[in-house]
C-alpha cells in the first residue's frame, strides 16, 4: 500500500496565531515541531495499516518547515517551494490512498481557524468548474484526477466539516474548536497526535468505503482577487481571461497545469498585493 500525505500548518494541532505559521515569527520554530508531529502521527498510523510507502509534502508557505532530522524515518520528504503540483507534489496515479493532515477551512468560513484560500488575502474566492472551492477541494481535485481517494483529513472543526460535505464518508479528526480566526478551544496536542495516528490506521484499514472525488474535464479555475490591478497583471498571462473587474479564469484537461498555474497567478497576485496593498 503507498500512502501520499500532504501537510499543512494551519490546522496542527495547536496552533492558532499567524506568527506560528511563517519563519521569523514568535513561536514559529515550535509551530514546524508540532506540524511534524501531526504528520509523524499519520505516517505512524499509515504504517501500522499495513503501508509500505509513505510520502510526506510540505503543503505550507515557504514549504519548508517540517523538520527533516524529526520526521518519521521510513517516510520520504518532499519540500522547498516552485513545484508543478504545489500541495500535491509528490501524489501520483499509483497511490491507494490521500491524507490531509493541518487543513484548514477556505476563505470566509465562520469559525474557521485561520480561514483562507491559498492566499492570507490576495484571493477572496477560488473556484473550481464554477463551484467555489478551497484548498481541500482542490487538492481532493488532483487526487481523483488520479484515481486516488482522500482517506483522512484533520484540521479545526471548521475544516472537517468542509471535508465531510465535499467528499462524503471521508475520516476526520478535529484537533481544535474554532471560536474566531485567531482564537480556538485546542486539545492538547500530544491527544490529538493519539487521534491522529488512530484515525489514519483505521481509515487504511477500509480503504474500500473511500472513492476519489472526481471534477469532471475541461476544467476551470477562477479567482476573485482582492484588487482590479491583479486580475489585470494575472490576465496577461496566455490562456488567463478576464472573468469581471477583479476576477481571472483558466481551462485546461490537465489538472497539473490548473495547479501549475495556480502557483504562477499567486506569485503574481501576491507581488502586486505587495506593492499596492494600501489602496487595491
Amino acid at each position: 500500500m503507498r500512502v501520499f500525505v500532504s501537510v499543512d500548518m494551519e490546522g496542527v494541532s495547536g496552533l492558532t496565531d499567524p506568527d506560528e505559521m511563517r519563519a521569523g515569527g514568535r513561536g514559529y520554530e515550535r509551530g514546524c515541531e508540532l506540524m511534524t508531529a501531526d504528520a509523524n502521527a499519520a505516517v505512524a498510523g499509515a504504517y501500522e495499516a499495513g503501508a509500505g510507502d509513505v510520502v510526506v509534502t510540505d503543503a505550507h508557505g515557504s514549504t519548508k518547515n517540517i523538520r527533516a532530522d524529526l520526521i518519521d524515518e521510513r517516510c520520504t520528504l518532499i519540500r522547498g517551494p516552485y513545484r508543478p503540483l504545489r500541495m500535491g507534489q509528490g501524489i501520483g496515479p499509483s497511490h491507494d490512498a490521500a491524507m490531509f493532515i493541518g487543513y484548514h477551512a477556505r476563505a470566509g468560513v465562520p469559525h474557521g481557524v485561520l480561514n483562507h484560500t491559498w492566499m492570507g488575502y490576495e484571493i477572496q474566492n477560488l473556484y473550481l468548474n464554477g463551484e467555489v472551492c478551497g484548498e481541500i477541494g482542490l487538492i481532493a481535485g488532483l487526487a481523483g484526477s488520479m484515481g486516488v481517494p482522500v482517506a483522512l483529513v484533520t484540521g479545526d472543526e471548521a475544516a472537517c466539516a468542509e471535508a465531510r460535505v465535499l467528499l462524503g464518508d471521508v475520516e476526520t479528526v478535529e484537533v481544535k474548536k474554532g471560536i474566531d480566526r485567531y482564537s480556538a478551544e485546542v486539545l492538547p496536542p500530544a491527544r490529538a497526535q493519539s487521534l491522529i495516528r488512530a484515525a489514519a490506521a483505521r481509515a487504511l484499514r477500509d480503504l474500500d468505503r473511500f472513492r476519489p472525488y472526481v471534477v469532471e474535464a475541461p476544467y476551470t479555475l477562477g479567482i476573485d482577487w482582492a484588487s482590479t490591478s491583479m486580475a489585470e497583471s494575472c490576465a496577461m498571462i496566455p490562456g488567463v481571461k478576464r472573468a469581471g473587474t477583479r476576477s481571472v479564469e483558466f481551462t485546461s484537461d490537465d489538472y497539473g497545469q490548473i495547479m501549475s498555474v495556480l502557483g504562477i497567478l499567486a506569485t503574481i497576485g501576491g507581488s502586486v498585493g505587495c506593492t499596492g496593498q494600501h489602496y487595491g
